[in-house]
């Protein structure tokens, strides 16, 4: 596109003045008015979220509002819902499925998905048990080992996609039924091989810190992390002449964890204690999403689900990232085959099959990621395995069969897709898309 010279008021001149210095210096000094939300407090945030609901960008909004009423709904049909000991085994449950369900936010931020990765936690927890009670091998040893199977399976995924050029949705299909196939001859002809209840893999969902001092020990560092994160965080900005969120806003977001920290360390303490297995959760989303959000490797996977192309032009190695994001997909499938294990102490040929792939699936749906690729958090993971497991432990509590349990979690699944679906559209309306 051409552009006429006489027409800006610029001499074509290198070193020639200024015609009009009060426009160049706002030129210079102008500033995405979204960035200044951060300086405007609560007003600029009340301000981006309505200009946010216009626009569609709905984010977790959806499944947070649908698991308040989800929680109101059973606490009604049963006051026994949110007790402290049903919430705690809430929590210990959905860890397995969970963590499966952050390999596949990684994968749908690409805009692909991995089918495999059922399979794959089951192979791993086979693999794992046989290294430990057959072979005599250290627990942790087998553990290690089974996790560095597990991301070196998806890397071979990611190496079929990537390099080889076949379709992911066909890689990991083939991959699903190898992986089966693989656990079932890794387990032999009795089928189950029972681990040790008190060994390390037992212990990832039963242990538990009974001292009511770990609980909320936990919840003050938390919260002290979180402040000076944060604090710090905003002395960065400011020294680079960057919009910084106001010291009064960091002060009501660390409030509100601290509330939300210390009521769950409360509740907690009411039951056991804190879950071993809630807590490496927590610690696995915390640091895959600032993989995600503060590291250039974590910038690479979204500019990857926003265009392959551009990213390629922008000197991104394409194939080394989508190899390595499988990767992370395999490996986190075998870290939930082995607290599915530890659940029921045991691994068998039922591992990895049933509805596991479509709950690990689901939760990363309907916690808000993206079918699209692009958009979407590794605490997405979190909300939407709480939301399958709260409705499996609310009609469990009412007796109700095992159908209508499918039906509702698809209900549930179809409601975000169409939710995720009208948001592009809305976004596209409104020229964010």
């Amino acid at each position: 596109m051409s552009i006429d010279k006489t027409s800006a008021n610029v001499d074509e001149t290198p070193d020639a003045p200024v015609v009009n210095p009060e426009a160049a210096a706002a030129a210079v000094t102008a500033v995405d008015p979204r960035l200044l939300v951060r300086e405007q407090g609560l007003l600029g945030y009340w301000t981006e979220f309505k200009r946010k609901m216009k626009a569609g960008e709905l984010g977790s909004l959806p499944v947070v509002l649908g698991l308040a009423i989800i929680c109101v709904i059973f606490q009604v049909l049963n006051s026994e819902f949110l007790s402290a000991q049903n919430i705690s085994n809430i929590t210990v449950t959905m860890v397995g499925t969970g963590m499966i369900s952050v390999g596949i936010v990684f994968v749908l931020l690409l805009g692909e998905i991995d089918l495999s990765v059922g399979s794959v936690s089951g192979a791993a927890s086979a693999l794992a048990a046989v290294l430990t009670v057959n072979q005599g091998w250290p627990e942790w040893l087998a553990v290690l080992v089974a996790i560095a199977v597990g991301a070196a399976i998806g890397a071979l995924h990611g190496f079929f996609f990537a390099v080889l050029g076949a379709p992911a949705f066909a890689v990991t299909l083939a991959g699903l039924l190898f992986w089966l196939g693989f656990m079932l001859k890794v387990l032999g002809e009795d089928g189950t091989i029972n681990l040790d209840s008190d060994g390390l893999i037992g212990k990832l969902t039963t242990y538990t810190f009974t001292d009511v001092a770990a609980a909320y020990g936990l919840a003050v560092v938390v919260v002290a992390l979180f402040f000076i994160s944060s604090f710090l965080g905003n002395r960065r900005r400011e020294a680079a002449g960057v919009p910084s969120r106001p010291l009064s806003d960091t002060i009501l977001r660390t409030v509100l964890l601290a509330v939300v920290s210390f009521a769950a360390a409360y509740m907690y303490n009411q039951y056991k204690g804190l879950p071993l297995a809630t807590v490496i959760f927590v610690a696995f989303l915390v640091g895959t999403d600032f993989v995600l959000r503060r590291t250039a490797y974590g910038r690479k996977i979204f500019a990857l689900g926003g265009s392959v192309e551009a990213s390629r032009r922008a000197g991104i190695n394409v194939t080394a990232v989508r190899i390595s994001v499988f990767a992370i997909s395999g490996g986190f499938a075998a870290i939930g085959g082995l607290f599915l294990a530890s659940k029921i102490a045991s691994a068998n040929q039922s591992a990895g099959t049933g509805d596991l792939l479509m709950n690990a699936i689901a939760a990363a749906v309907i916690g808000g990621t993206s079918l699209f690729g692009g958009r979407g958090r590794t605490w997405n993971a979190l909300l939407g395995v709480l939301v399958i497991v709260s409705i499996q432990y609310g009609l469990q509590l009412e007796s109700i069969a095992e159908p209508v349990k499918y039906m509702i979690t698809a209900a549930v699944l179809l409601t975000t897709v169409v939710i995720d679906s009208i948001t592009r559209k809305t976004q596209k309306t409104a020229g964010r898309a």
